[in-house]
């Protein structure tokens, strides 16, 4: 009797495990020869290696460019290159396969490149501002992984527009990114030609480009004339003054600033609003009702602010009524609605009512439409398709004044309706003049 035995090997196959032993063998300035072992091919013969790195710069693991390009399964070893200097640098690999790409490799040990001269200048260069006799340098700092060495710092030039030679000064600060040079013969907003290089332990290394900067300007030296004021409301006052002229003062006039107070109030508690350029008036808002306040302008620029206007006096205007518009009736026949109210009456600290502002909009809507009157009743051509929301509101020299409260409206059909806003809602008819009442506020049809 004879036997026959059959033996099966299954081989499962899977992407490559991660290479071991990754080392760096190797450093200069800008590449680093890194070498490793494979890891398990799992039953696929690994074709390819790709090399990562991670820097405290980096966002993560960034793959690298090597020398070999592309690493083939049966090489070890590569040369990363473009490299920054001076920055400290850890690797690992990945292997793949037919199959997959595998794990990667645990990171090598961290090794910082070489120095070398710096090769970045500084970005957006610029300036101006600063008090008198000084000239004000801008400049955005290099990153630290561009700085390409200890002993970082930058080199600050400039010199008049037009003059050759260049005054120089050290700036040995990496995180610097101004500097102020001050003389007290510099003169006033003049052009400079300002560039800013950089260097390290390695050596200088490039100058940005040529920018323009203006020295500081002087304040200026003469105040505003013809100041005057006007009282628009209760609450705004208009205030008027003469430009500057260039000639009138040696300080340049990029804006003008007006300071206001209450007659009561100490001038330190003064409230302050700029005007910019050349607008020589501006509006006060946010003031007490029947208030005399003291005004005073003034020119102002970067290095500081001029001298004082002469003080001018106003007085703000009475505040509007405090009172409401009240017995508001409508009524509405053929395509109109016609309201009535009883005048309004100002206390003797109030302005004079002078009209009345009736805000109307259709029930759906954001927008509202205003009529003014002077009489206590209006006819509005309105359709009656819609559902009307109206208030009103007394007006005087100080302003608006209290609005009463919203009256609905509603859609009618009927040839003739009335209402008020004296009270809640309620409807009747009486069939032989088709006649609706309504009462309504706009608490009870809000």
């Amino acid at each position: 009797m004879s036997y026959c035995v059959c033996v099966c090997v299954c081989f499962i196959t899977g992407p490559p495990g991660p290479p071991e032993a990754v080392t760096i063998d190797e450093i200069t300035d800008t590449t680093a020869q890194v070498s490793w072992r494979p890891g398990a091919d799992n039953h696929s013969p690994i074709t390819t290696y790709v090399v990562q790195a991670r820097t405290p710069f980096s966002v993560g693991w960034q793959a690298v460019n090597t020398v070999p390009d592309v690493i083939d399964g049966n090489t070890f070893t590569a040369t990363v290159v473009g490299l920054n200097p001076w920055v400290e640098y850890e690797f690992r690999v990945v292997a793949a396969s037919l199959i997959g790409i595998g794990e990667p490799s645990r990171p090598s040990e961290k090794r910082r490149t070489e120095e070398a001269v710096p090769e970045v200048s500084p970005a957006t260069v610029s300036g101006g501002g600063g008090t008198k006799s000084e000239l004000v340098i801008t400049w955005e700092t290099v990153p630290e992984e561009l700085q390409n060495g200890g002993g970082f710092g930058y080199v600050v030039a400039f010199r008049p527009l037009g003059i050759k030679s260049w005054m120089q000064a050290v700036v040995a600060s990496p995180d610097a990114s101004k500097y102020v040079f001050r003389n007290e013969s510099l003169p006033p907003f003049s052009p400079y030609e300002v560039r800013v290089g950089v260097y390290n332990n390695k050596g200088e290394g490039p100058f940005s480009p040529v920018a323009v900067v203006f020295s500081a300007d002087e304040e200026p030296t003469r105040a505003p004339t013809n100041v005057f004021a006007k009282s628009l409301s209760a609450s705004e006052v208009e205030v008027f003054w003469s430009w500057l002229l260039e000639t009138q003062s040696r300080g340049s006039v990029q804006g003008y600033e007006v300071r206001y107070w209450k007659h009561d109030d100490k001038e330190d508690q003064a409230g302050r609003m700029k005007t910019r350029d050349n607008q020589t008036f501006a509006i006060l808002t946010n003031l007490k009702g029947n208030v005399l306040y003291h005004l005073a302008v003034r020119a102002y620029n970067t290095a500081g602010m001029g001298p004082s206007s002469a003080v001018v006096n106003v007085t703000t205007k009475k505040p509007p009524p405090s009172q409401p518009p009240g017995n508001i009736i409508w009524n509405s026949s053929d395509s109109k609605i016609i309201l009535n109210w009883d005048q309004v009456k100002a206390q003797n600290n109030e302005s004079e009512v002078k009209g009345y502002k009736v805000l109307y909009r259709w029930n759906k809507q954001s927008s509202t439409s205003i009529i003014e009157t002077n009489k206590t009743s209006v006819e509005l051509s309105l359709p009656f398709d819609e559902d009307y929301i109206i208030e009103i509101k007394p007006f005087s020299e100080g302003g608006d004044g209290n609005s009463s409260e919203q009256i609905r409206i509603p859609k009618i059909s009927n040839a003739y309706a009335r209402g008020s806003g004296a009270s809640t809602s309620n409807a009747c008819t009486l069939s032989a003049i088709s006649t609706i009442m309504i009462s309504l506020t706009a608490r009870s049809s809000l």
